[in-house]
């Protein structure tokens, strides 16, 4: 309880609950720490309310949907399949309520405070929380600013009525007739593609020459190829304009190649990007740390800032805006915080979208490598050449490994197919431990499985596959 208006000390003070924040919070207390963590949302920060969680389980209910409707295949036919989307919506409420309640649980047994509110610094060393009922002022031996993003808002078309960012979009209570997405990175990609498997018409407006631009075109050209089988129509290299929206109906202005082109949806989903919450009145100037000129946090090779007691993680922070990122920068803070020797180092960092197919990518492409002064090997092995990928009839797809030419060290890998999401893990392993292509390809996977494809892989990249005809 607060006297006055006197601090209270403590250890650490964590700004922001989501999978950044509450992570480097809990592993700060596994490690000695007294701990207060403020968010002025709900705890799992966008991830988990409004990101990551509700989005996947929306996929994941497009899928079940798009099985029932196309079971040819398998000789199974259903008649009369039909979408709930409320009952969809009542499904991923309660796939984040239980997240949520999890994080509470988490925090609450490692005897961690939780303040529900918002956060000022007022000097290097203090902090005031506040909301409609208290504001406890903290004084902090350390800090870690986990306060993330928020999706960019365009001049040209401001959310609101049938403009929606993607938290409008992922709480929708009916599947749209149609919908334009202006944006075809990994949310307007994800989005788009699950909103068609639902049924909607779907326009993806992207200003580069293919949707998921940070991936190979080798993996983009399959996703592609799979959003247009579901109808959605990807238009590249174009700009857009401007909208003008009624009270049913959103119409988009855009060009490309200097034509002026137009098209009318029940809904616009903007996806171009997010933006770091540094702005507004954290105080940041009164706590000494400093901004590059994109408002991202200055950090060093721990994750501290301009001022010595502050540590910033997440989308703040340079680096890619994911959830699993944050998680490991906030281990990384909590633990140099209390003395250990611990490092960012992003050299197993994976990237995932969740699309249909899926893409993974971790460590460097080919292109990087070679840019990086490497003499390169490498080479893809076909989901098709793989038994359990084929008895899913899901064969297509690839698993391409980059490896050192000199020792044959794994420098890399790119996965579009069925379950990409999951089989990144390995090979993530493989960069991180300094793993070869021999210690791939010799260790036994289990038959029949997806894994294969892992090993399999890396025999070809050797030069001596089993599954495909090596040239």
């Amino acid at each position: 309880m607060v006297v006055g208006d006197a601090s209270l000390d403590i250890d650490t003070l964590v700004v922001g609950a989501g999978p950044g924040g509450y992570v480097a919070a809990i592993r700060a207390a596994q490690l000695g720490q007294k701990v207060v963590i403020v968010d002025k949302s709900e705890l799992g920060g966008v991830c988990l309310n409004r990101g990551c969680i509700p989005s996947k389980a929306l996929i994941a209910a497009a899928h079940q949907f798009e099985a029932a409707l196309h079971g040819e295949a398998f000789g199974i036919t259903a008649e009369n399949v039909k979408v709930d989307f409320k009952k969809t919506q009542e499904f991923k409420s309660g796939v984040v309520k239980k997240m949520t309640q999890g994080v509470t649980g988490l925090l609450k047994g490692n005897k961690i405070e939780v303040f529900s509110g918002e956060v000022m610094f007022i000097n290097e060393s203090e902090a005031r929380a506040f909301n409609d009922h208290e504001s406890p002022r903290y004084r902090f031996k350390h800090c870690i600013l986990a306060t993330g993003s928020r999706p960019i808002e365009l001049k040209p078309f401001p959310f609101g009525g049938r403009i929606l960012s993607s938290t409008e979009a992922l709480e929708l209570q009916e599947v749209p007739g149609s919908l334009v997405v202006i944006g075809g990175g990994y949310i307007g990609a994800e989005l788009g593609q699950m909103f068609s498997k639902f049924g909607t018409k779907v326009t993806i407006i992207e200003g580069m020459d293919t949707v998921l631009p940070g991936f190979d075109k080798d993996m983009t050209r399959l996703v592609a190829k799979s959003m247009e089988k579901t109808g959605v129509e990807i238009v590249t290299n174009a700009k857009a304009e401007s909208a003008e929206q009624t009270d049913k109906s959103v119409t988009v202005k855009y060009s490309v190649n200097g034509e002026n082109k137009e098209v009318t949806a029940d809904y616009l989903l903007v996806t171009v990007g997010r933006r770091p919450n540094t702005d507004g009145d954290l105080g940041l100037d009164l706590a000494g740390v400093e901004l590059t000129e994109r408002g991202l946090v200055k950090v060093d090779h721990q994750g501290r800032t301009s001022n010595p007691q502050i540590f910033a993680i997440g989308d703040i922070v340079p680096g890619l805006a994911l959830a699993h990122k944050a998680s490991y920068e906030g281990k990384v803070a909590a633990e140099v915080i209390s003395g250990l020797p611990s490092v960012v180092d992003y050299k197993g960092m994976p990237a995932v979208v969740f699309t249909d197919p899926e893409c993974s990518s971790v460590g460097l492409t080919e292109k990087e490598a070679k840019e990086q002064g490497f003499k390169v090997k490498s080479g893809k092995f076909p989901f098709a050449g793989n038994g359990r990928a084929t008895s899913l009839n899901q064969p297509e797809g690839f698993i391409k490994i980059v490896a050192n030419e000199e020792n044959e060290v794994v420098l890399g890998a790119q996965i579009v197919g069925i379950e990409a999401s999951n089989l990144i893990a390995e090979l993530g392993l493989a960069i991180e431990m300094g793993a070869t292509l021999e210690d791939i390809s010799l260790t036994i996977h289990a038959h029949p499985t997806l894994g294969e494809i892992v090993m399999e892989a890396a025999e070809l990249v050797e030069g001596h596959p089993i599954h495909v005809i090596s040239r």
